[in-house]
């Protein structure tokens, strides 16, 4: 498999093992599901070791008692660290305050969303780039205070 459509897939399970994390303890999950999710977590970082040995430099693997929180950073930390490569963080249109792309919405549309549950995923996925394109402008900082 060529190095680029392996790296786009190892980051989708990065992202969804993240997300998981995060619905399970939020929920209440299976207790087995932290365990799953370090093991996952870490078998996705030892391939990317083999495929980018850099990446040893800056991520270890986690511990076997991680809590889901600390699997959710990691594995968003570790996708973030190819964003840029990948190109998975494209620009975004804004519109009435929220930015979006509407390329990968219609992407996501025609693809998987048939379900409530895929587009509440979505909108999950894209609330950290709307908070991070969405600044308030000095001046609205100064009417608050």
């Amino acid at each position: 498999m060529e190095r680029e459509k392996e790296l786009a897939k190892l980051i989708n399970v990065l992202r969804r093992t993240s997300r998981m994390a995060l619905q399970s303890e939020w929920t209440g999950g299976h207790p087995d599901a932290a365990g799953f999710c370090v093991e996952q977590y870490n078998r996705v970082l030892a391939r990317l070791k083999e495929i980018d040995n850099s990446v040893g430099n800056l991520f270890e693997p986690l511990p076997a008692g991680s809590s889901l929180t600390v699997v959710a950073m990691a594995c968003r930390q570790l996708a973030a660290y190819y964003e840029d490569e990948t190109g998975t963080r494209k620009s975004c249109g804004n519109a009435y305050g929220i930015a979006f792309d509407p390329e990968i919405f219609r992407d996501f549309w025609q693809k998987s969303a048939r379900e409530v549950e895929d587009l509440g995923e979505f909108i999950r996925e894209a609330i950290e780039e709307w908070a991070r394109v969405r600044q308030p402008k000095p001046d609205e900082t100064e009417k608050k205070a």
